[in-house]
């Protein structure tokens, strides 16, 4: 018996990567679809292999996961955000900011597209920057006039980590990951401008060794998934919601319509940024509104 780290998924195999570096393919037992677990990509398993033929025995336990992109055991998400061509939205940015937070994920806001915007428009995103690192989030905000220092500070900040990138399509997180290694000939999207979003380049979920540091290429997407908790988490999962809820009038306050909210007196205040207030009520409305959903197919590999 074998121990290592999935490092690739396709097509139902599974590519593991032992201490000496080696990397064997297993499938996994029917056991898991019976039980409807599924290896992921990041999970260290157990299994025996040999000429590339084996099975996988047993799936460690997790630190954390993600279903999508479909990756376990991650100390980073750096969030490809772009802030023009497609324009920047926060709320999609907040989406995935509450799913990381749920999910127990360390996030790194990495802004691109910093070459396209007039000056009126770099000063709007040097505030939003500020706006992030405020609540405490790493942010990391692309400066074409040193690109080589932009990727050099990514690199040196992902050593020796497991992070995935993940973003809204066409944001350019293939781009970005190419820079960071260009031996790893990744594809990149042409942006619809019509659209306002790219096409689907990235086919696969792989684990790279890149200096040091594995990072995990996955597929891009303009949208993200529902999410997974009662309505009464949401808090939760805005920092600077959950340091100052304990000041509300009421336990309990759902920072809506009652009275005595200090979540709603810091955002008139400025304390709290209007749109992050504006994406925790959509949330709040997207939670209550959701329908439970109900798996009939394990098959999953």
């Amino acid at each position: 018996m074998k121990t290592g780290r999935i490092i690739r998924s396709l097509s139902g195999y599974y590519d593991i990567q032992i201490e000496n570096s080696d990397i064997q393919r297993a499938r996994a037992r029917g056991e898991f679809r019976k039980s409807g677990q599924k290896p992921l990509v990041g999970d260290f398993v157990d299994f025996e292999s040999e000429n590339d033929e084996g099975l996988i025995w047993k799936i460690h336990d997790r630190v954390n996961a993600l279903v999508r992109p479909p990756i376990a055991n991650i100390d980073v998400a750096v969030i490809v955000t772009a802030l023009k061509e497609p324009n920047f939205a926060p709320n999609l940015l907040d989406r995935q900011l509450v799913a990381l937070e749920a999910a127990h994920v360390t996030p790194l806001i990495y802004f691109t597209k910093v070459d396209l915007l007039d000056s009126i428009e770099l000063e709007q995103a040097k505030k939003v920057a500020e706006q992030y690192e405020k609540i405490g989030y790493r942010v990391m905000l692309f400066n074409p006039e040193s690109p080589e220092v932009s990727w050099t500070d990514l690199k040196v900040y992902l050593k020796d980590q497991v992070s995935v990138f993940m973003g809204q399509t066409g944001a350019g997180k293939s781009t970005l990951l190419n820079h960071l290694s260009p031996a790893l000939g990744l594809e990149t999207g042409i942006v619809s401008k019509a659209l306002s979003r790219g096409k689907h380049t990235t086919r696969q979920v792989t684990l790279i060794d890149v200096e040091g540091a594995l990072i995990a290429d996955t597929p891009g997407f303009s949208s993200y998934e529902v999410f997974d908790f009662p309505v009464e988490d949401l808090d939760d999962y805005f920092p600077e919601l959950a340091d100052i809820r304990n000041q509300c009038r009421f336990r309990g306050c759902l920072h809506l319509n009652e009275p005595g909210c200090a979540v709603k007196e810091s955002v008139t205040v400025g304390d709290i940024a209007q749109s992050r207030y504006n994406s925790y009520k959509a949330f709040y409305e997207l939670i209550k509104s959701q329908k439970p959903k109900y798996s009939t197919d394990n098959r999953n590999f």
